[in-house]
C-alpha cells in the first residue's frame, strides 16, 4: 500500500489529464527567476549576507551591503559559479563525460 500512495504522490504524466511539468523539471523544482518573487525587493537575508561574504573573499570580489534578496541570489549564483561552487557532485561526473 506504501506504494500506492506514493505512486499518487508524484503524479502520472501519462494519466487521463496529465498536465504537470515533465520530470526534469520536477525533479529540478519550481525555480522562479528572482525578478519575480514577491519578496524580491526585500534586503537580503542574514544567510544570503554571510554566504555572499563567504563567496566574495573566494572570487576576491567587493559586494555591496544594500541588495535586495533578489539582487543577492542572483549575485550568489554568479559568484558560485566564478568559485566553482556551483558543480554538484552529480554535475562534475556528466561534465567529465
Amino acid at each position: 500500500m506504501a506504494t500506492q500512495a506514493s505512486t499518487k504522490s508524484h503524479g502520472n504524466s501519462h494519466g487521463k489529464g496529465a498536465t504537470g511539468p515533465d520530470d526534469e523539471t520536477r525533479h529540478q523544482g519550481a525555480i522562479k527567476d528572482p525578478k519575480d518573487w514577491t519578496t524580491g525587493g526585500e534586503p537580503m537575508t542574514g544567510a544570503q549576507e554571510s554566504y555572499l561574504d563567504t563567496l566574495s573573499r573566494e572570487a576576491g570580489e567587493e559586494v555591496p551591503a544594500d541588495l535586495t534578496k533578489g539582487e543577492a541570489s542572483q549575485k550568489i549564483d554568479e559568484l558560485r559559479h566564478k568559485t566553482g561552487r556551483d558543480a554538484t557532485p552529480a554535475a562534475a561526473k556528466t561534465l567529465d563525460r
